[in-house]
């Protein structure tokens, strides 16, 4: 499904949607790493057995937050680039949507200068998905520790008011 499409279907029409909106307007490419705006895709994971959602560690943001990025080039779907991301960052090979392939959230996140990379915004495209293998999670690497959390621990530990927004629809998703 294309990004309009899901915007379509989630029907919010928030400041962050309406960016989103007129971004996919004026760009042909909104997944292009070079705007100061771009797409990108994540997903809060969860365990619904256990009721508990996987954060990661995000040194640049210096944040427990959600697994997610950018495009691949040529990658145009954003649940495939959440699924992708998800399966590369946190080792679960069975990583499903849940409970549907529904957009969760849409959030316009700013992101710091690092190195030769000026700061920009993330139009992020936020998704739920699920593994029955909580025990399986691998960190894609050392300085990007995961931990599974009950949702209320996973509010505790992220500032960021838009992931604590979205947790708190990952716990009414959970019946947590």
């Amino acid at each position: 499904m294309t990004v309009t499409a899901m915007l379509a279907q989630y029907g919010a029409e928030d400041h962050d949607v309406a960016r989103v909106r007129r971004l996919l307007a004026a760009e042909p490419d909104p997944w292009r790493r070079d705007l100061p705006l771009h797409l990108t895709a994540s997903a809060f994971v969860v365990h619904p057995a256990t009721r508990r959602v996987l954060l990661r560690w995000h040194e640049r943001q210096q944040a427990w937050l959600q697994v997610g990025g950018h495009g691949d080039p040529g990658e145009r779907d954003p649940l495939a680039v959440a699924l992708r991301e998800g399966r590369e960052e946190t080792g679960l090979p069975d990583l499903t949507p849940w409970p549907d392939d529904s957009l969760l959230q849409v959030a316009v996140v700013p992101v710091p200068a690092k190195g030769a990379e000026p700061a920009h915004e993330h139009a992020d495209l936020r998704f739920v998905l699920a593994t029955t293998q909580p025990e399986a999670i691998r960190p894609e690497k050392p300085e990007a520790p995961l931990r599974w959390l009950p949702v209320d621990e996973a509010l505790e530990a992220t500032g960021e008011a838009n992931v604590r927004e979205a947790l708190s629809w990952v716990r009414r998703l959970l019946g947590a």
